[in-house]
C-alpha cells in the first residue's frame, strides 16, 4: 500500500498540480451565460486537465535539456505541500463561484443562486480530469510504442520525436476522421429520425394557400418538424386584423425540407414552383430565410414582420441540414452555404425579370449559421444593377465573413460589440436597446442590420481568445456582460466554447434566443412600414412578447 502511495506521488507534477489548479479557479470566473453545476464542473475538469498537461510539458522540457533537479525525498516533500495548498485555493475559490455566476443573472434578471454546488462540481471535474488523463496515457503509450519500434533503426531522440509525430497524427484522424464522421452519422441520424416525427398537434393544412397541403407541390411530411412548426404557427389574418384594427392578409409561408428532393437545386426550384402557385410575389414583401442547422426558423422573426406588414408578406426557406447551429458551425461550417446560395439564386433570377413597379421588395434574413449562410448566399457584385432592399441577420456567427469585415473595420470609438460602420447608410447594428447611431440617419438603397446581444458566445467566440484578449470584453462593455469577466490564456476560449454549446438556454432577449420585441425595432429599420405610431409599437412589442411566453 505504501508503495502504491509513493509511486502516485512520484508520478504527480507539482508544476502541473500548480497551472491546473490555476486553470481550475479560473474556470469558475463567469463568461457570457450562467452555468450550471454539471457544465461548471465539466469546464472545470477539462481546463484543470489542460493545465496539468502544460506542467507535464513543461517538466518534460525541463528533463530532456538535462537541467538539474532537486532530491527525490525534497521532490516527494515539495509535490505534497504543493497539493495540500493547490486544494485549499480550489476551495477558497470555489466560495465565490456561486456570486460570479450571480453577476451574471442579476444583469439576465434570473433569481440568483444561493450554492455553486461545490461538492457536485468537485466530483464531476475529477471524473472529467480523468477521462482526459486517460486519454493522454494512452497517446503516450502509443508514442512511447511506435518510438521504441523505430528506435531500431534510427538514433533515440529521432524515434522519440517520430513516435510523437505518429501518435498525432493517428489521433488526430481517428478525431477527425473515422470517428468524427461516425459520430456526425450518428447525431445526423438522431436529429434525422427527430425530424421526421409528426406532431399529434400539427395537422396538415386544408387551404391551397398552405405549403403541406394537398394542393401543394410539396408534401407535409417532406416538410420536416422544423418546416411544419414554421407552416402551422404564426398569426393570421384574422389575428392581425384583432390587434391592428385594419385590413390584413393571410401571410404566405412556402418551406421545402430535405426529404422533397436530392440535390439543393432542386429544392431552390421546387420552393420557386411553390411561391408562384401561392401568389407570393404579389404580395408587398418578400423574405428569402435561410434557417438555423436544424431547419428550424425563429418564430420571434417572422411573427414580427408579418404583423408589422399587416400579413401582407411571403416568405421562404429551405432546409438543409439536421444539425443544431453550434455542433454544424464547429464541424462543418461551410455546411449549408450551397443550399443558401441555391434558394437565393433562384428566387432573384425570377425577380429579377418581374416589374419594378408591381414586384415585391425582397429581403433576406437568417439567423445564427442561417446569418452566416445567407450572407453567403448574395454576392453584392452581381446585385449591382438591381439590389435587393435589404437583410436581417441575427445572431452571426463569429465566422461570418461581412459580418467580421465590417466589426474589424468599424468607426474608431464603438464597442466590438456594437460596431457604428461609416456612416450607417449601409450597414447597422442593434441589440437590445436598438441603434445606437442618429435616429434620422438616412439609409442607401441597401439596407442590412445585425441584430446581436453583447452576451451571445456564438457571435463573439474566437479561436484567437486562446491567447489573445478580445476587443468585445474592453471597456465600455455590453449591458448584459458580467463587470466580473476576466480574460485569462486558455482557459477563456474553452469557457466560451461551453457558452456556444449552452447559449440557447439564456433567457429571451439575451445570449443566443432573440426577444420579439428587438426584432421589431431591427424590421422597421429593415423594411420601413408605414402607419406606426410610437404607441403602437410599443403596443405591439407587448403583444408580441406575450405571445412569445405563452
Amino acid at each position: 500500500m505504501r508503495s502504491w502511495v509513493t509511486r502516485f506521488w512520484r508520478s504527480l507534477s507539482a508544476g502541473g498540480l500548480v497551472l491546473g489548479t490555476l486553470f481550475f479557479v479560473a474556470s469558475l470566473t463567469p463568461t457570457l451565460i450562467p452555468r450550471t453545476y454539471l457544465t461548471q464542473g465539466v469546464l472545470s475538469g477539462a481546463c484543470f486537465a489542460v493545465g496539468y498537461g502544460i506542467g507535464v510539458a513543461w517538466r518534460w522540457l525541463w528533463t530532456y535539456m538535462e537541467l538539474p533537479e532537486p532530491r527525490e525525498r525534497l521532490l516527494l516533500a515539495l509535490k505534497i505541500s504543493v497539493a495540500a495548498a493547490c486544494a485549499v485555493i480550489a476551495i477558497l475559490f470555489l466560495w465565490w463561484a456561486a456570486e460570479w455566476q450571480n453577476s451574471i443573472r442579476r444583469l439576465m434578471q434570473l433569481v440568483p443562486v444561493t450554492s455553486a454546488h461545490p461538492v457536485e462540481v468537485c466530483f464531476i471535474a475529477i471524473a472529467t480530469f480523468l477521462v482526459v488523463i486517460a486519454l493522454a496515457r494512452l497517446f503516450k503509450g502509443i508514442s512511447r510504442w511506435i518510438s521504441e519500434r523505430s528506435g531500431r533503426f534510427v538514433p533515440r531522440r529521432v524515434s522519440k520525436v517520430i513516435g510523437f509525430a505518429v501518435a498525432i497524427l493517428l489521433f488526430w484522424t481517428m478525431a477527425n476522421g473515422v470517428l468524427f464522421r461516425y459520430v456526425l452519422h450518428l447525431a445526423d441520424s438522431s436529429f434525422a429520425a427527430v425530424d421526421a416525427l409528426i406532431e399529434p398537434d400539427r395537422p396538415q393544412p386544408e387551404s391551397p394557400l398552405k405549403t403541406g397541403s394537398s394542393a401543394s407541390l410539396v408534401r407535409w411530411k417532406e416538410l420536416g418538424r422544423a418546416g411544419r412548426e414554421f407552416i402551422a404557427t404564426g398569426p393570421t389574418a384574422a389575428e392581425i386584423r384583432a390587434f391592428t384594427h385594419a385590413d390584413a392578409l393571410e401571410p404566405i409561408r412556402v418551406y421545402v425540407g430535405l426529404g422533397a428532393a436530392d440535390t439543393a437545386e432542386e429544392r431552390a426550384q421546387i420552393a420557386l414552383d411553390e411561391l408562384k402557385r401561392v401568389g407570393a410575389f404579389e404580395r408587398s414583401v418578400l423574405v428569402v430565410i435561410t434557417p438555423t442547422g436544424s431547419g428550424w426558423i425563429d418564430p420571434a422573426a417572422m411573427d414580427t414582420v408579418e404583423y408589422l406588414h399587416h400579413g401582407d408578406v411571403a416568405s421562404v426557406a429551405q432546409q438543409y441540414s439536421y444539425l443544431s447551429s453550434p455542433l454544424s458551425l464547429l464541424l462543418e461550417p461551410e455546411y449549408g452555404s450551397e443550399a443558401a446560395r441555391a434558394l437565393f439564386a433562384a428566387v432573384y433570377g425570377y425577380w429579377t425579370t418581374l416589374p419594378h413597379e408591381s414586384r415585391p421588395k425582397l429581403y433576406l434574413h437568417g439567423l445564427s449559421l442561417g446569418a452566416m449562410n445567407s450572407e453567403r448566399s448574395m454576392e453584392l457584385f452581381e446585385m449591382l444593377g438591381d439590389p435587393v432592399q435589404g437583410a436581417l441577420w441575427s445572431g452571426p456567427p463569429f465566422k461570418s465573413r461581412i459580418w467580421r469585415s465590417v466589426t474589424e473595420h468599424r468607426n474608431a470609438g464603438s464597442p466590438a460589440w456594437l460596431p457604428q460602420f461609416r456612416d450607417g447608410s449601409f450597414v447597422r447594428f442593434m441589440n437590445q436597446n436598438g441603434d445606437p447611431g442618429p435616429r434620422d440617419a438616412p439609409w442607401g438603397p441597401l439596407r442590412i442590420v445585425y441584430l446581436q446581444y453583447a452576451s451571445d458566445p456564438l457571435t463573439f467566440f474566437d479561436y484567437s481568445d486562446f491567447y489573445r484578449r478580445p476587443d468585445w470584453m474592453n471597456a465600455p462593455r455590453g449591458p448584459d456582460v458580467s463587470p466580473e469577466l476576466r480574460w485569462y490564456p486558455v482557459v477563456s476560449m474553452l469557457q466560451l466554447a461551453l457558452d456556444m454549446a449552452v447559449s440557447t438556454n439564456s433567457p429571451m432577449g439575451y445570449g443566443h434566443v432573440f426577444a420579439p420585441e428587438h426584432y421589431v425595432n431591427a424590421w422597421l429599420a429593415v423594411t420601413d412600414p408605414q402607419g406606426w405610431s410610437a404607441d403602437q409599437i410599443a403596443q405591439l412589442k407587448q403583444h408580441l412578447a406575450a405571445r412569445a411566453r405563452m
